[in-house]
């Protein structure tokens, strides 16, 4: 009896297994992309992703709207530098951070690059009240994903 319940036992963490297998190989995660401030970071996955393909601009027009959906937000003070990095995938095809939808750096394959929190908050670069919409947009000659943060200026 006690050999027939282990049997039971193995078939059905071996079904179980199996199946959970097959549900992680249906959807595959996008990339992260990461913002750290200090000792603080956010993390998300992208909203707008199309695995290499390009997006389109009506596609990503809701990504860059910060009123559309709950974006992750970190708090920034004028004298803080702003970290941004990305996944190697993202890397690979080059990445640009966009500050309210416009590019703020030239594209990169680098991981990891840094800019002084005193830009967000400025208006010569196009910023306005409190919080900033910031984006990485994945592609140079298309967009591929984006990533959206929100800068919240620290008082």
């Amino acid at each position: 009896m006690t050999a027939l319940r282990s049997r039971r036992a193995v078939a059905a963490l071996g079904a179980v297994s199996a199946g959970l297998l097959l549900l992680s190989a249906c959807s595959k995660p996008s990339p992260l992309a990461t913002v750290t401030v200090g000792t603080d970071s956010v993390s998300t996955e992208s909203d707008c992703y199309n695995d290499g393909k390009a997006i389109t601009s009506a596609q990503a027009a809701p990504c860059l709207d910060q009123k559309s959906k709950d974006i992750k937000s970190i708090k920034v003070d004028s004298d803080d530098t702003v970290r941004f990095g990305v996944d190697p995938s993202i890397a690979d095809q080059g990445w640009t951070i966009l500050m309210n939808g416009q590019p703020l750096t030239e594209s990169s394959k680098k991981t990891y690059r840094t800019i002084p929190g005193s830009v967000f908050f400025n208006a010569q670069y196009g910023a306005s009240g409190n919080s900033t919409l910031v984006s990485i947009k994945e592609g140079e000659s298309k967009v591929t994903g984006l990533w959206s943060f929100k800068l919240e200026k620290a008082s």
